[in-house]
């Protein structure tokens, strides 16, 4: 596909942190092209250089530098839109855009738990993404992807489900301050510091894999039943979220059972070549002190999740502890994936 045949995307949310980095991965993407970023009405008007505090380690991208922020109205020219948006905002105006025909990508919370919209991970659940025909929305429809802990979390759990079944989970986390968005938490809350306590966090976590590890059933998703109990803690790392997560299997398992399942998971995302998707989901390490935030977060383009430390555990079956990269798999990353998966289908 040349540049000249990449499909046009817009950006909702785009001066924020998560909108940041969708703009980063887009910046070369072979698919989508960024054809314009909408904001807040105090953004609009203004050539996004201007209106946005670029947080992120790369260059502003020169072609998006130059850009007018428009409002997020639905009157936009690209008809794919990825939404970045705060949730205090997001609801309503992903909903305005569907009932415009816009295809939503969201990174919010809003709309994630709704009867007719995926919670899309694209290696767990691409069968979910038949919802979108149920959406009444005029043609158009939203997709969301999971809270960015859950994300690491399921993909973890999804070849146990698979192969031996899920009875228990539990799970503490401790969370990277750009989950927090920017400017985020107080340097002086975080520094010498672990807080734990991460508003609306352990709700999500205990939820989102329910739906998300579920079965599509016509016009809903039957939710598995197997109970999570979440401990959330944010903690001074800057990106990669660390899990450590305790299961009770329905069947027995072997340590190097477990292993294999994890190491020969792969899914649509691989099958179709996907330009975002990590080429193996999940690494395992044998190290002792593995994995860690600073050295795994990016592996695979930042889009694998890393699992260290299996081993048997004397009140569940067996305790493990993975890392996954907030913002690029968590969010961002994620959320094109789910996009990518779309076209793959035939869905854009």
């Amino acid at each position: 596909m040349s540049s000249n045949e990449k499909i046009p995307v817009a950006v909702l949310g785009a001066t924020g942190s998560v909108g940041q980095k969708f703009i980063e991965l887009l910046a070369n993407h072979p698919w989508f092209q960024i054809e314009e970023v909408a904001a807040s009405e105090r953004s609009a008007g203004k050539l996004y250089k201007d209106a946005v505090n670029w947080i992120l380690a790369s260059p502003l991208p020169k072609d998006i530098a130059g850009l007018t922020v428009k409002e997020c109205e639905p009157n936009l020219k690209s008809k794919i839109v990825f939404s970045g948006l705060d949730s205090s905002v997001a609801g309503p105006i992903e909903e305005a855009f569907a009932k415009k025909g816009y295809v939503v990508v969201s990174n919010s919370k809003n709309h994630r738990m709704d009867k007719d919209v995926p919670l899309l991970v694209p290696e767990i659940n691409a069968d979910h993404l038949e919802l979108v025909k149920t959406q009444n929305y005029n043609g158009g429809c939203i997709v969301t992807n999971p809270n960015c802990s859950t994300i690491g979390m399921v993909l973890a759990l999804k070849p146990l489900a698979d192969k031996f079944g899920l009875e228990a989970v539990n799970v503490v986390t401790m969370q990277a301050l750009s989950g927090a968005g920017y400017p985020g938490v107080s340097s002086l809350d975080i520094i010498d510091n672990v807080i734990p306590f991460i508003s609306g966090e352990e709700p999500k976590l205990e939820t989102e894999p329910l739906k998300i590890l579920g079965k599509f059933a016509k016009d809903h998703i039957e939710d598995e039943n197997f109970k999570v109990s979440a401990q959330c803690n944010r903690v001074a790392v800057v990106d990669g979220h660390t899990e450590c997560v305790q299961v009770k299997l329905k069947k027995k398992a072997s340590i190097e059972e477990i292993k294999e399942a994890w190491l020969n998971f792969s899914a649509e995302p691989q099958k179709y070549n996907l330009p975002t998707a990590p080429v193996h989901p999940i690494y395992y390490f044998e190290e002792d002190k593995y994995p860690q935030p600073r050295i795994h977060r990016n592996i695979d383009k930042g889009m694998a999740v890393s699992i260290g430390r299996l081993r048997e555990d004397p009140i569940f079956d067996y305790k493990f502890v993975i890392l996954s990269h907030n913002t690029n798999r968590g969010a961002a990353g994620g959320a094109l994936l789910c996009a990518e998966l779309m076209k793959a289908k035939g869905l854009l």
